[in-house]
């Protein structure tokens, strides 16, 4: 069973990468999360990995982190979620933001990942909630910053607001949750002001 890759980046695309390991060359799967991080074709790349063994094949999947791999093997353990689903949610979400929303049983946010439906968000939520507290250990879980309906909307658009300034997905929620504390009246206007107020 292949844990672990060390080698030369033979080959790179958004969906797998081939790995050179003395002569041989591996293919391997990644979440959008790893490709963002690998170097440039023939530097040297090391990757976790998951070995998949079916009757028919043996596919190997990649992790940059200790935390991605983790993830990927607590989301392939809840029922009706395989590798492909599980690689395409670490491809739709960072890695950070996916064990916090999980951890706060975040439905909304988990359905709002391309390809996770309801019942498959609601299942994520509910079977590995205390798994994702249990992997965070102390950190502060912050509650969502998504409401229903209109204040939804406006929060997903103070969110785009600020990712587009080139704050973190985890500084912007931060921000946004304290701004919805201290606004009596939610404005998409007032909204950005406060977090923008805060993050400064």
């Amino acid at each position: 069973m292949i844990a672990y890759l060390n080698g030369s980046l033979f080959e790179k695309t958004t969906q797998s990468v081939i790995i050179d390991a003395n002569g041989i060359g591996y293919e391997v799967f990644v979440p959008l999360s790893t490709f963002y991080k690998l170097p440039e074709k023939d530097k040297r790349v090391s990757l976790e990995i998951y070995t998949h063994v079916k009757e028919d094949a043996l596919t190997l999947f990649g992790f940059h982190t200790r935390l991605e791999k983790t993830l990927f093997l607590i989301l392939i353990s809840v029922t009706g979620i395989g590798p492909k689903l599980s690689l395409n949610i670490l491809s739709g979400i960072g890695p950070q933001d996916l064990i916090e929303a999980i951890a706060r049983g975040d439905a909304i946010r988990l359905q709002a990942i391309p390809g996770v439906g309801k019942k498959t968000a609601e299942r994520i939520a509910l079977e590995l909630k205390d798994r994702a507290l249990k992997i965070l250990g102390h950190q502060e879980v912050l509650p969502s910053p998504t409401p229903e309906g209109e204040g939804r909307v406006m929060v997903d658009d103070t969110m785009s607001a600020l990712l587009n300034l080139g704050y973190s997905a985890k500084s912007a929620n931060m921000a946004i949750v304290k701004a919805q504390t201290v606004i009596k009246e939610l404005s998409l206007e007032g909204l950005i002001r406060e977090a923008l107020r805060i993050l400064a």
